[in-house]
């Protein structure tokens, strides 16, 4: 038995838990380090890359969903570990004011559980999702799904924007709590009784060692090519996820509740540009996936070059920049997803959940490596420029990257349309 739309769309509940706890690690605890806590930028991107790097395990995960089942329990118990570590964060963050080592020891702990938690849940998530989906569901599916993890990203990053000024905290823990539970609490009424309904991978006759998995997938051209591909342009499209918030702080005087509101706004550019490409190619059959792919990616550049001119210009407001660059980033990810599934059915059928943990590892390595190179970049830069050209000149390097990755993208993604599917990397 497959899924039918209320059993999706109970998975799409999950995505949003996902995105609305990440969120909270990868924009607001690293502004108030940066701005609150005076601590440079390349910290929140050491611990931020931290927990990417643990995303390494995707391929196991992914191996693991493609010859066993029990998909259920390690979304739950993945969701709760990622909910731990999101609540440990928070209070890193308060020990940090007092202590330093003992506030990094802490935020160790905590992005070390956070890694694995993603890696668990979003995961595990994912390998039920494609697997159990009738192939003439699934662009719906995937779609729902993704559109629900970006909402809950700009509705969490929002709401928590607007209770958290006058910052304290107290205030901050209490918010992360409130969040954290309710994130577990729907997870769990989301996925229970979920696999029960849909049939088991049959299990492999001689299981396959991790190693022997990922020979498989990487003899594969096209795998090959894409893991590259992916590599660059995710490495581009989270070179400013940790300096964004940072920027318009101590650029424009934003307040946290502020920054955090921008981050929001930001993401629901990135939902409405996803919506955009849903509609265009599932909908009116307006363009291909090469086509968005590319377009993404020079609108992103454009974006960020208006990004990093607006603080030239005393006075002059950030925001409608940022959603341009939510929009256009938006488009571009759905577009590169949608090619990266209909690879991911090509090659060996049984390897198509190995494929997407290679995808997701790759993506995950690149979003660790972007989010450390950016901060770091902008900490250097800060050593010998105003604030404003610092940000600047890493926001341009990141324009330049996405106009590589979009004469890349016309040697590694076929010009498509709408009967190859958008589907998700969870968590990110």
């Amino acid at each position: 038995m497959t899924l039918g739309w209320l059993q999706i769309f109970r998975l799409g509940l999950v995505q949003l838990c996902i995105g609305a706890v990440v969120v909270l690690t990868t924009s607001t605890f690293n502004r108030l380090m940066v701005v609150e806590l005076a601590l440079p930028a390349i910290l929140p991107g050491l611990l931020v890359g931290l927990h990417y790097a643990l995303q390494i395990t995707r391929p196991a995960w992914g191996l693991r969903s493609d010859t066993k089942g029990n998909r259920t329990f390690f979304i739950i118990a993945g969701m709760a570990v990622l909910g731990l570590g999101a609540f440990l964060g928070a209070v890193a963050i308060a020990v940090l004011a007092e202590s330093f080592i003992a506030g990094l020891a802490i935020a160790i702990l905590a992005y070390t559980l956070i890694g694995f938690g993603v890696g668990a849940s979003g995961t595990s998530l994912l390998a039920l999702l494609a697997s159990a989906t009738e192939p003439r569901r699934r662009a719906a599916a995937a779609t729902i799904t993704w559109l629900m993890m970006i909402f809950g990203i700009a509705a969490t990053a929002g709401t928590v924007g607007h209770l958290l000024d006058p910052y304290s905290v107290e205030r901050l823990l209490w918010i992360v709590g409130a969040v954290i539970t309710g994130a577990v609490v729907v997870t769990m009424l989301a996925v229970w009784g979920v696999e029960a309904r849909v049939k088991h991978p049959e299990p492999e006759e001689r299981p396959t060692a991790l190693r022997e998995g990922l020979r498989e997938v990487w003899s594969e051209p096209q795998a090959r090519n894409f893991t590259f591909f992916l590599f660059l342009s995710m490495t581009a499209y989270f070179l400013q996820e940790l300096i964004l918030e940072p920027y318009a702080g101590l650029v424009f005087d934003y307040t946290a509740g502020q920054t955090t509101k921008l981050s929001g706004l930001q993401n629901g550019g990135v939902f409405i540009g996803m919506l955009t490409v849903g509609i265009a190619l599932s909908g009116l059959k307006i363009g291909t996936l090469l086509g968005w792919v590319v377009g993404g990616c020079l609108g992103s550049a454009a974006a960020l070059v208006a990004v990093a001119g607006v603080g030239q210009v005393p006075g002059a407001p950030i925001a409608p920049a940022v959603i341009g660059l939510g929009f256009f980033n938006g488009i571009f990810a759905v577009a590169a997803i949608g090619a990266m599934m209909s690879l991911a059915g090509e090659g060996r059928s049984s390897r198509e959940g190995t494929r997407m943990g290679l995808w997701g590892a790759a993506q995950a390595i690149a979003a660790g490596f972007g989010g450390l190179l950016g901060a770091g970049a902008a900490d250097v830069m800060r050593l010998f420029l105003p604030d404003a050209s610092a940000f600047g000149i890493v926001f341009g390097a990141e324009a330049l990257l996405f106009l590589v990755a979009a004469v890349m993208a016309t040697g590694v993604v076929a010009a498509r349309g709408a009967a190859h599917v958008p589907t998700v990397i969870a968590g990110e």
